[in-house]
């Protein structure tokens, strides 16, 4: 009986996982595979060395990509706005710790990833791994 009681508490512990992927599917982003290895010790990378600051790195992703250091990390967003099909104006601009989305306006955090207006989709995000003063950014 107490094993049964047991796996019955365990059961919605194993529906309630799940992966990041959905985070990604953005009907205006199209998905591209990239790998790309950031040497922080070279002069255009070294503030990714301090907290809150970021650094744009183009020709990878949609739209190039934002590097972040959160503190207790490192994120990798796509500078491309996600709620808006792709256009001239469709690239991010820096502001602070947020970008700018300068079709419309809206900030999103380079902490969460998240707009600040709570529109439907978030930044679209990439890996990081750390490896010393060595960056590694892929999808």
């Amino acid at each position: 009986m107490k094993k049964h009681l047991f796996l019955l508490v365990l059961l919605p512990l194993f529906f309630n996982c799940s992966d990041n992927g959905s985070r990604n599917n953005n009907p205006y982003l199209p998905n591209y595979t990239f790998t790309i290895d950031i040497n922080m010790n070279l002069p255009a990378y070294s503030n990714l060395k301090f907290v809150s600051n970021a650094v744009y790195y183009s020709g990878v992703g949609v739209k190039g990509i934002y590097i972040f250091n959160t503190g207790s990390g490192y994120n990798a967003f796509d500078a491309a706005c996600p709620n808006q099909a792709l256009s001239s104006c469709s690239t991010m601009t820096l502001k602070g710790i947020n970008i700018v989305c300068d079709c419309d306006n809206a900030e999103y955090s380079l902490f969460s990833g998240l707009s600040q207006t709570g529109l439907q989709y978030p930044l679209k995000q990439y890996r990081v791994e750390v490896n010393g003063t060595s960056l590694r950014v892929y999808n």
